[in-house]
């Protein structure tokens, strides 16, 4: 299952049904699970933890070092989960300790060609970055949210689950679940109505976030206001639950 062209370090611990490719190079702290296939010409370093069932392309660089000049060396980590899918010259670098020391990509992601996860980067599950999707260290992104081609995301960003980029986009500032993004610098586009679909949101639950965003948006209100109101619908309408959580913890400000 390793290609007799590969260098797997002795201390790196594959499952038996692991595939290496063709010069493929696999550190001492490296650990991948069952099912898991690493195409030609790969780079797996660091302490780098990998699940099952991920398809693994050529060229990819898993858990090099961070791009952060404070960097010094210190035991930090790369956590990848299970059943991911991560194309040809994807960058995922391990994270710092000037953070949770970690940087992770959960379970059942789409990543696209050259795909750039920085330092400290959170990825939930079910995302798809298209080609080119750029994420600055200390991002986070939440549950089946889509980053469309060349997106860019400013560091420190949080993307909501289920919200939406336009190709291009230039994310400044933190985009709320359900919200679709576009532009340079992002702003917002309504809901992402089709992907709510897709995924079998109600009739209802549709028309409470639709609600919601006009409150955000459209109503003139202040975004405290709007915060606590949309906090008080959504102890009677659950698919507002993270909605309002996230704008209980705003960091760099909303998209507007």
């Amino acid at each position: 299952m390793i290609h007799p062209t590969a260098l797997v370090h002795p201390g790196a611990r594959l499952a038996p049904d692991v595939e290496v490719g063709a010069y493929s190079v696999i550190g001492e702290h490296v650990e991948i699970g069952a099912g898991t296939r690493v195409g030609h010409h790969c780079v797996i370093t660091g302490a780098t933890r990998i699940g099952e069932r991920n398809r693994i392309f050529h060229f990819v660089s898993l858990g090099e070092e961070p791009q952060d000049k404070k960097y010094r060396g210190q035991p930090t980590r790369l956590e990848i989960g299970d059943g991911n899918t991560i194309r040809e010259f994807c960058t995922f670098n391990c994270g710092t300790v000037e953070d949770a020391g970690v940087t992770r990509l959960g379970n059942d992601n789409w990543m696209m060609a050259y795909v750039h996860l920085a330092h400290d980067c959170q990825v939930g599950d079910h995302t798809i970055f298209a080609n080119n999707a750029q994420l600055a260290g200390h991002v986070h992104v939440g549950d089946y949210a889509i980053l469309g081609g060349f997106t860019v995301v400013h560091q420190f960003v949080r993307i909501g689950a289920h919200s939406i980029t336009a190709m291009g986009s230039i994310v400044l500032q933190d985009i709320p679940p359900y919200v679709t993004a576009a532009g340079n610098s992002a702003a917002p586009r309504g809901i992402n109505l089709e992907g709510l679909k897709r995924r079998q949101f109600s009739d209802a639950a549709l028309a409470a976030i639709r609600r919601a965003y006009k409150l955000l948006y459209k109503s003139g209100l202040g975004l405290q206001e709007a915060q606590e109101r949309i906090a008080e619908q959504a102890r009677e309408i659950p698919e507002l639950l993270p909605l309002a959580e996230f704008l209980a913890r705003l960091g760099r400000g909303i998209i507007r």
